[in-house]
């Protein structure tokens, strides 16, 4: 126990750092972090703080859920992680307001840069980085499709709810509808 601050100090501290939106798991890393003695020279303004870039690597091998393969996976290189750089794509029928089935919606986005599911692990990984306004819609990434033991295609989808970002797949024998965009590179 500290007998250099005041009770009051402290208080005020937990009280920032609470409106800062800090977990106690946070504040124990910033308890053992190598790096306080930086932060207090951002305090003193001799040094700042730059936010990393988060590249993703689209040439990896995507996660597969459960008794899942993966049936293709079209890579993407390195992407420098820009929600301008997202375009969700509805087909015709879905902005219409009608249904596709997703064998159809898949021969649509033939040749049209869909996004694989590497984004949507790292986006997972990374919630912050998820645009607000992609709440109320399925996010579908067209750039990995599932096959399980039935040989019945999937493709995986980002979607908000219960106050978190989750996952789930869809099979492709289903209906898509207008709120079930396909994430694609802006151009």
């Amino acid at each position: 126990m500290s007998t250099l601050y005041t009770v009051g100090q402290m208080n005020q501290l937990g009280d920032a750092l609470e409106a800062a939106d800090f977990t106690p798991e946070d504040v124990t890393k910033l308890r053992t972090s190598p790096q306080l003695h930086a932060f207090k020279q951002v305090l003193l303004g001799h040094a700042e703080i730059k936010q990393l870039e988060n590249v993703i690597d689209l040439d990896a091998s995507p996660i597969c859920p459960g008794s899942l393969t993966v049936e293709e996976h079209q890579k993407g290189g390195s992407f420098r992680w820009d929600p301008a750089k997202v375009q969700l794509y509805l087909s015709k029928p879905q902005s219409k307001g009608k249904v596709i089935g997703g064998l159809d919606l898949r021969k649509d986005l033939v040749g049209k840069p869909v996004f694989n599911a590497c984004l949507l692990d790292y986006l997972l990984a990374h919630p912050h980085l998820i645009p607000e306004e992609w709440k109320g819609k399925c996010i579908f990434f067209w750039g990995t499709i599932y096959r399980d033991s039935d040989g019945r295609l999937f493709v995986r989808c980002l979607y908000w709810r219960g106050g978190q970002w989750q996952w789930n797949y869809y099979w492709l024998g289903l209906g898509w509808y207008g709120d079930d965009p396909a994430a694609l590179r802006a151009s």
